[in-house]
């Protein structure tokens, strides 16, 4: 089936990709649904790794925890958040996901838009990673230090 008609996304189907941060499932995106507004994945993050502070430059996000626990930062504010709580992040704001407990963390990540208007899409480095910039880069010390995938 073209995804130019496809509707429905059933287990197994999704994107399957690793990056540096979490294990991802893409259930919605271009090239999997004819979405232009949304794009959604699962993630699935390790017990004592990260998704360390980033933006999204043209695109605003929700973070909602399925299983586990997330410690979710927007700016320099966290919060604790466990199944069936979320996060909204503006465009441009800066955020990260941190899994400092013992469970494995699985949250969707929801982003709009999934196309970006002609000129927008070369330019924007997307997530753009502000980790090593103050004050993002001092924002958790004494806290569990954060590991990537293959660490």
């Amino acid at each position: 089936m073209s995804n130019a008609s496809r509707r429905f996304v059933q287990a197994g189907e999704g994107i399957k990709e690793t990056n540096a941060w979490t294990y991802n499932e893409w259930l919605c995106r271009p090239d999997l649904v004819p979405a232009e507004k949304l794009l959604m994945v699962r993630a699935t993050m390790p017990p004592g790794h990260c998704h360390p502070f980033h933006l999204h430059p043209h695109r605003e996000e929700i973070i909602h925890v399925v299983e586990g626990r997330a410690e979710q930062w927007v700016g320099d504010e966290y919060r604790i958040l466990g199944p069936g709580e979320i996060a909204h992040l503006p465009a441009g704001v800066v955020h990260a996901t941190y899994n400092p407990f013992e469970e494995t963390l699985v949250f969707h990540a929801i982003l709009s838009p999934a196309i970006l208007p002609d000129g927008e899409e070369a330019a924007a480095e997307d997530p753009k990673d502000v980790s090593g910039e103050a004050p993002w880069a001092s924002m958790r010390d004494g806290m569990t230090p954060c590991r990537m995938l293959g660490d």
